[in-house]
């Protein structure tokens, strides 16, 4: 348990995590509460975190990651939140920062942690992830995450936001496969996003928009410099961006599909 004045809620969403929660779970044995919500996962992460007695495990269905992460948060029983990802790891100075901040009577109302990107077990120094930043640590009462985002999803903070200065491990590329069908994934929920917000597709879009992607990461944001570790990450996000235009065009042409059946009818 930690000892921090505030007592803190670690909230943790999954879906076949095994052999990436475990660390997850070991390295937040400071939090107060561990809150697992797993969308019914079928390669024993559910059944790990059953056998783990300072663990509380919900399934719950996931819809998308806004709907779902807005869901675990209700679950948290203390004000003070960390928010994690499953493949996400709290290292030994970042949990100390965290605690002292806590303890300090904390001024503001939700902290950004930048992550350290992990290409399997080496780290990734480039590729455009060097600045990443998300919202992990914040007062539950403070925020809520913005609907208008189906992945990637942001928080609106009520008050003022801090960074703190150690870096969270983030497990982002196990092998291939696996980070290509989650960046496939990611493409097709922001499609959602453009098609509710009425964006229409542009085929000039589909063809500039990922090779930019590809250009902008590798090249100006040093990719090159992550050697075949960066061209694999570059390659797989553009792929991400063209994936989004796809599923818009096959939103759009479902979608006019079925307003031509109706007014034939």
């Amino acid at each position: 348990m930690n000892s921090s004045e505030e007592k803190i809620s670690a909230v943790i969403i999954t879906y076949n995590e095994i052999g990436y929660i475990e660390k997850c779970i070991q390295s937040i044995d400071f939090a107060d509460e561990i809150i697992v919500v797993d969308s019914f996962s079928t390669d024993g992460t559910y059944e790990y975190l059953l056998n783990l007695e300072n663990v509380k495990v919900i399934q719950h269905p996931f819809d998308n990651f806004t709907l779902q992460k807005s869901f675990a948060l209700k679950q948290a029983a203390n004000d003070w939140v960390l928010f994690l990802d499953a493949d996400e790891v709290v290292p030994e100075n970042l949990k100390n920062e965290i605690i002292e901040t806590l303890n300090s009577t904390p001024e503001h109302a939700a902290y950004w942690f930048y992550r350290k990107f992990m290409f399997q077990n080496k780290s990734l120094r480039f590729s455009g992830w060097q600045t990443d930043k998300n919202y992990r640590l914040f007062r539950k009462s403070k925020v809520k995450f913005s609907e208008e985002k189906l992945v990637h999803e942001t928080l609106d903070v009520d008050g003022s936001s801090g960074i703190l200065s150690e870096k969270l491990i983030h497990y982002c590329y196990k092998n291939f496969r696996e980070y290509k069908d989650k960046i496939i994934s990611y493409g097709r929920l922001k499609a959602k996003e453009s098609f509710f917000k009425e964006k229409k597709f542009n085929y000039a879009y589909m063809i500039l928009k990922p090779s930019w992607k590809f250009l902008h990461r590798y090249i100006f944001r040093l990719g090159i410099l992550d050697g075949k570790k960066g061209i694999i990450i570059c390659y797989l996000d553009s792929l991400g961006v063209l994936e989004r235009y796809r599923e818009l065009k096959r939103l759009e042409t479902k979608n006019q599909l079925a307003y031509y059946l109706a007014i034939t009818e």
